[in-house]
This record gives structure tokens, sequence and C-alpha cells, in this order.
């Protein structure tokens, strides 16, 4: 019974994806809620990125230093580690799963909204395509900005490790700068922004889905902006696994 659920709940998913992505009848006003889009869902979350990648950078430079480092290793170890793990999975995976809880419930509570309100019903009647003209402008909107976002979300974590080298004099910075260069792989940068792409059209996918199917009244708006952040936290983390193993 169970796996029936899930197995229409797929179905519907994939049918409103395939609407989802019909040719915008207005290119006009797609490009404007396109742009839109891009300022909502992705320029108003750069505070809280670059916030929280500074004090996490910080943090992971700390913890490095304090219990990986030793007289055994050579001192630019914890400015290597810091970088591998802000490239490889911070930046990336960790930073998405942070947005899903911003950017997904905003994107289910508005979609939904509207669904509940009947003004979906109401394009629906003069002729218009919802699905095309709600959810294809955030998909390609939080797609477009989410590499930018990985980008100062590693740079900002770097600063933070920096801060920790010359104010809390954690490690030199000079040792924490041989680190951050040592075998640096450019791949590295590039893999972080591949499995990013991947993540934003998830998170913007299902929780549009989940918006757009709401039945029922306010309380199931709540309900949906829970489920969209609940599936995709758990869609990103499983395709993570996957996209490491692909792009490794």
């Amino acid at each position: 019974m169970l796996i029936h659920k899930y197995l229409t709940s797929f179905g519907k998913y994939l049918i409103l994806m395939g609407r989802s992505f019909a040719r915008p009848e207005r290119m006009r006003m797609f490009m404007k809620q396109y742009v839109k889009e891009m300022s909502g869902l992705g320029v108003d979350s750069i505070g809280i990125v670059l916030l929280i990648s500074f004090f996490i950078g910080a943090v992971i430079c700390i913890q490095m230093k304090l219990n990986i480092q030793s007289p055994w290793m050579p001192r630019w170890v914890s400015g290597y580690t810091t970088r591998e793990i802000l490239l490889l999975e911070f930046s990336s995976s960790i930073m998405c799963l942070i947005l899903a809880g911003k950017v997904g419930s905003n994107i289910a509570s508005e979609i939904g909204t509207m669904r509940v309100t009947q003004q979906i019903d109401a394009l629906e009647i003069m002729g218009v395509n919802s699905a095309s003209y709600l959810i294809l402008p955030k998909m390609m909107g939080l797609i477009t900005i989410m590499p930018f976002l990985v980008i100062f979300s590693s740079a900002t974590g770097i600063l933070g490790a920096y801060a920790t080298a010359y104010v809390g004099q954690v490690l030199s910075p000079d040792d924490l700068t041989a680190g951050l260069q040592h075998s640096f792989n450019p791949w590295f940068m590039w893999m972080s922004i591949i499995k990013s792409l991947f993540f934003a059209f998830i998170i913007s996918s299902v929780s549009s889905y989940h918006g757009y199917t709401v039945e029922g009244g306010s309380v199931e708006v709540g309900k949906a902006s829970t489920n969209a952040v609940v599936t995709s936290s758990v869609l990103i983390l499983c395709s993570d696994v996957f996209l490491t193993q692909l792009l490794s």
C-alpha cells in the first residue's frame, strides 16, 4: 500500500514536470518571472549562505587543528582538510540542505496558497498552462543562481578559516595558506557546482510539486511545506551518494 502511494506520487510528479517544461506562451512574461525568481530565491539567500559559511569554515579549521594536527603531521594539514571539506561536501551538499529549508518551504507555501485560494484554477480557466507559468521560472531561476551561491560559500568558508588564523591565532596564516594550496584539484570545484545544479532542481521541483498538489485549506499548506523540506532533504542526501560516486 505504501509502495503504491509513493509510485502514484512519483507518477503525478513526472506528469507535472512534463507540463512544467512546456514552452512558455509569452517569453517576455517568462523572462520577467525568471529574473524575479532569481532575485527572490537566490539573491535573498546570499546573506544566510555567507553567514553560515563563514562560521562553519572557522569551526572546521579549529576542529582540524585541535583534533587532527599532531607533531607527526605537516603543519599545513589543517588548511588542506578544511579546503577539502568545504569544496567536496559543505558548499554543495550541506548548503543545499540548509537552502531546502529556506527556499523549499517558501516555494511550497507560495504555490500551495495559490492553490487553496483558487488562483491556479483561475489561470487554468483563462487557458494558461499554470504549471509552466508558476514552476518553470522557479526551477530555472534557482538552477541559475545556485552555482554562484556555492562559489560564495566556498570563498566565505575560507575567509572564516583565515579569521581563526589571524584573530584566534589557532594556526599561522602561512601554514593555512600552504594547506589551502597543497595539491589543489580544480575538478573538486566543478564537482561541487555540478552537484549543486542537481540539488537546485530537486529543491525547486519537489517543493513546487508539494505546493501544486495541495488539497484543503491553510493547514494543508503548512503540511505541504513540511513535506517539501523533508522530501527534498532526503532526496539530496540520496542523490549526493550517487553523484559523489559518479563524479569522483
